[in-house]
């Protein structure tokens, strides 16, 4: 019998959209929710430490904390070829600079390419959901990429 197992996550972070025609052309912040659904057997071995458990969330929050909050949390992501570039190469302040343009849907997959890897043979990655505001989100599901 498979479960899923979802957990939330919190972080802030600011972007910009290169050659994008609103407003989102501007250095802006959101405050994203995260949730990473994963999908298994809980684990059956009564002498286990993580029996009935699909995952322990714990291991799910440290590989998360590392790949993703370490990461993004309170950084300024900018694609390599904005227009602010040159301008954002000089601050002080945390940034990343990635190849892709940064949208939500494009850190959804990131964040699927980060995580993925890094779980047990056993456990699949169910979804990535990230809310930048609390009416929008990006999704990508398993099912939806068969």
């Amino acid at each position: 019998m498979r479960i899923r197992i979802t957990k939330e996550f919190h972080f802030e972070m600011s972007h910009c959209l290169n050659n994008y025609d609103g407003l989102c052309a501007n250095i802006h912040g959101h405050s994203y929710k995260l949730f990473v659904c994963l999908r298994g057997e809980p684990n059956q071995d009564k002498t286990s430490s993580s029996y009935g458990m699909v995952m322990d969330f714990s291991q799910l929050k440290k590989i998360v904390q590392k790949q993703i909050l370490d990461w993004l949390d309170h950084s300024l992501i900018i694609e390599q070829h904005s227009s602010f570039i040159k301008e954002v190469e000089k601050l002080s302040t945390k940034k990343t600079i990635v190849n892709f343009q940064p949208t939500c849907e494009n850190l959804v997959l990131a964040i699927k390419d980060k995580i993925q890897p890094l779980l047990p043979t056993d456990v699949e990655l169910f979804s990535i959901r990230l809310y930048e505001t609390a009416s929008s989100h990006a999704e990508w599901n398993v099912e939806d990429n068969l």
